[in-house]
């Protein structure tokens, strides 16, 4: 019976609201959720079922019968087939109207707590070209579209730089205009493409493993430093210097060219020596006149102008007035913790990536900021009693974890010193929703604020304050 049912049709259903994780939703006749991957609220569709599962379907949108007020022409000619900007074809306002509400929605069913009223939602004033950070992938035998395959050519260039098809690490689909970051981003890349093919230099073939070239990295500062890194499967001198130096010619612009050579089974460079070919390993990022060091391996928000906007909503929530011990929890490169330190009386961040603390310390120095301290280490591990009696009762803790939250040992210890104010910095509600919960019989939340970092994806950030009660 479920084999039969899951390429089911159903025909005239409305798309009636914003899913997880880019979906859209709709309703069949006997009210069971459809999940479906390409259609905007709105939409009046057949849906032709992929997936069944006892409560809900997953489906793809095979006919239109109406199109919804909330659509837009999506700028990407990629848009459909590379899985990055997944609202792309939505109206940005409505991007922002279903954020809001996912957000609400995690906080309320997920968190059952009380909630003032949540601020609207803090929009991105650049909804493209807003990333400092792109990488790219190089192979041998790229992803041809549907269009390319009906056509019935045959095509000579196979390789391909650029981004994995969603759901498989093999294949590689060619991108010729990225509307994620500003150039000369789409032109390094390009560039680096026509001249490794012109040179027959080869790409990477991932199953097998050969091939020369792997990734490419560009990094871009709003500084206008640009960061260019290529990783290559193995080490030829004659060939690796060829290219480097023609980039090179070619983008006198450059801050930094590095490369990495590494013949590991997997891509990720954190484990490799990088190794800088010219100009310096690393470039700044500015904010507020503070300069962040940024190398090869570092963390920064990858929208640098609503990073601005995200820390200053997370400075005001602090309220702080100058006398105050402040622990920063995940500080990363320690951006926050030197963003609001000349509020404070001391701010300590804790991170568990040694190399991130030591670009924190170092960025502090250059930044002549002398009232803070970090320490690396996990963090369960790290912020113990223990740790609170060497360095003091804080009055408040900003925390910004990664997608799954805090750990509930941390949870734990929060309750456990209960500072006057906390402020929980988030790139996910529904783990954050989670936490707060857990903190609820101690904390009210007083203010709430999304801010929209990444325009034309399904991804929402958000800044919650809690006071002790």
């Amino acid at each position: 019976m479920g084999r039969r049912n899951k390429n089911k049709v159903f025909e005239a259903v409305e798309v009636v609201d914003a899913g997880a994780k880019g979906k859209s939703i709709a309703k069949s006749p006997d009210g069971r959720v459809i999940f479906v991957n390409n259609a905007v609220p709105g939409d009046v569709i057949d849906v032709q079922t992929t997936k069944k599962r006892k409560s809900y379907f997953e489906g793809t949108a095979v006919n239109f019968h109406s199109y919804s007020d909330k659509r837009v022409e999506p700028v990407c000619q990629h848009f459909g087939t590379c899985g990055g900007c997944k609202w792309q074809f939505m109206d940005y306002k409505y991007q922002l109207d279903y954020k809001q509400q996912e957000v609400t929605n995690n906080l309320k069913r997920l968190g059952k707590i009380e909630l003032p009223e949540i601020t609207p939602i803090l929009g991105s004033k650049e909804i493209y070209f807003y990333r400092n950070k792109m990488e790219f992938s190089f192979s041998d035998s790229r992803w041809l579209t549907l269009e390319e395959i009906q056509s019935g050519k045959d095509f000579d260039d196979k390789n391909a730089l650029g981004f994995h098809i969603p759901g498989m690490w093999d294949k590689i689909l060619d991108i010729k205009k990225c509307h994620l970051q500003e150039d000369p981003s789409n032109a390094i890349r390009n560039f680096i493409k026509i001249f490794a093919t012109q040179n027959d230099i080869p790409f990477f073939n991932t199953r097998a493993q050969s091939g020369l070239l792997r990734t490419l990295m560009i990094r871009t500062a709003s500084t206008g430093e640009i960061m260019v890194l290529i990783q290559f499967y193995e080490e030829n001198k004659s060939i690796r210097e060829l290219l480097l130096d023609a980039v090179a010619e070619e983008f006198p612009e450059i801050t930094s060219l590095q490369y990495v050579i590494n013949n590991k089974g997997n891509d990720t460079i954190y484990d490799q020596e990088v190794i800088c070919y010219k100009g310096r390993d690393h470039i700044f990022e500015e904010m507020e006149g503070l300069k962040f060091k940024i190398n090869a391996k570092s963390f920064y928000q990858t929208n640098s102008a609503q990073a601005y906007e995200l820390y200053k909503v997370t400075r005001e929530f602090a309220g702080l007035k100058g006398d105050e011990l402040v622990y920063d929890l995940y500080t990363g490169t320690g951006t926050i913790a030197q963003f609001v330190a000349k509020n404070a009386k001391k701010v300590i961040g804790v991170e568990a990536v040694p190399e991130a603390i030591s670009d924190a310390i170092e960025n502090a120095e250059r930044n002549g900021i002398n009232n803070t301290q970090f320490f690396a280490g996990d963090m369960k591990k790290v912020f113990t009693k223990n740790f609170i009696n060497k360095h003091g009762h804080p009055d408040v803790i900003i925390t910004d974890p990664p997608r799954d939250g805090m750990h509930k040992d941390v949870v734990a210890q929060i309750i456990g010193i209960l500072p006057k104010k906390i402020v929980y910095v988030s790139c996910n509600s529904a783990t954050q929703a989670r936490d707060l919960a857990l903190l609820d019989e101690y904390y009210n939340v007083t203010k709430v604020q999304p801010v929209d970092m990444f325009p034309q994806t399904f991804h929402v950030e958000n800044v919650v304050c809690l006071e002790r009660k």
